[in-house]
């Protein structure tokens, strides 16, 4: 379905699962799971089919981030952090959503930084996977060229520093396979609807100079940091600055996850399951 958070901004909206669930003679309400997808210029269908798992837990809403996937497009200027940010809040607006669990992958850990910082109050509790707070050129350079030699770590220096269509060819071709420790769905890549002109113009603009640490200090609620130790493009060693960064009491847990890149429940299904859903609970 379609939603219009703002005049002429039309957000491509999926939910799964009940909000209300009978429970002996009346009706539990269960949390909401937002998801934020990562890219940027990629879209919430990498989610699936793994987080319908959790719908007997929370109702799931996932949703192609402003001027991503299937939302309507939008001026490449207007996909900024802080905007995506107060974007939650404007979803959970338009739903009714009071209170959510917002998990933000990757690049859509970026977003749940910022939307943490300017609405602290918001969220009931976070989930940041996979992600990082800042640029970190030299750990991605490092870690794809362990993974995949030097080839990898020059294509990884040269679409990071000069994005385009030709580096992300080159990127696409040594890199994307060393995200993850096992090979992706061969028909989840059909699902996805990827525009990189978004991914282009965040590396060129937003990126470089990116430090969210600062605005975790305020932080209301409790964040789970998750991170895999293999993961090349959000090294594991960024996810533990993050979760230094936050405030002790708020800190629900730090998992890293041995074997496994970038999303932990794409190398190791279980694990992501059990630590989500302790968390989730």
């Amino acid at each position: 379905m379609y939603i219009e958070i703002q005049p002429g901004v039309r957000l491509f909206v999926d939910v799964e699962g009940l909000g209300f669930v009978p429970d002996g003679r009346s009706l539990r309400e269960k949390p909401t799971l937002v998801l934020i997808h990562g890219g940027p210029g990629f879209d919430h269908t990498a989610f699936r089919p793994f987080f319908s798992r959790f719908v007997d837990t929370c109702q799931v809403v996932y949703y192609d981030q402003r001027g991503h996937g299937r939302s309507s497009p939008r001026p490449l200027g207007e996909c900024r952090l802080d905007t995506l940010a107060d974007d939650v809040v404007r979803l959970c607006d338009v739903l009714g959503i009071e209170k959510p669990i917002v998990l933000g992958q990757s690049f859509g850990g970026f977003v749940a930084q910022r939307y943490l910082a300017r609405h602290p109050a918001h969220p009931r509790r976070v989930v940041l996977s996979s992600t990082s707070h800042h640029f970190g050129l030299e750990r991605k350079v490092h870690h794809f060229g362990r993974l995949g030699g030097p080839e990898a770590a020059a294509a990884t220096r040269a679409f990071w520093t000069q994005p385009g269509p030709d580096t992300w060819a080159a990127y696409e071709q040594h890199c994307r396979h060393l995200y993850n420790t096992r090979p992706k769905d061969p028909d989840a890549g059909g699902w996805m609807r990827f525009q990189p002109d978004i991914l282009f113009e965040h590396t060129r603009t937003e990126l470089p100079d990116m430090d969210l640490r600062p605005g975790l200090a305020g932080v209301q609620c409790p964040v789970l940091v998750m991170a895999g130790e293999e993961d090349p493009v959000t090294p594991p060693e960024d996810a533990a600055e993050i979760a230094a960064a936050l405030p002790p009491r708020w800190l629900a847990g730090f998992e890293r996850f041995p074997g496994v890149g970038h999303g932990a429940w794409r190398d190791d299904s279980a694990a992501a399951e059990r630590v989500l859903r302790g968390f989730l609970a």
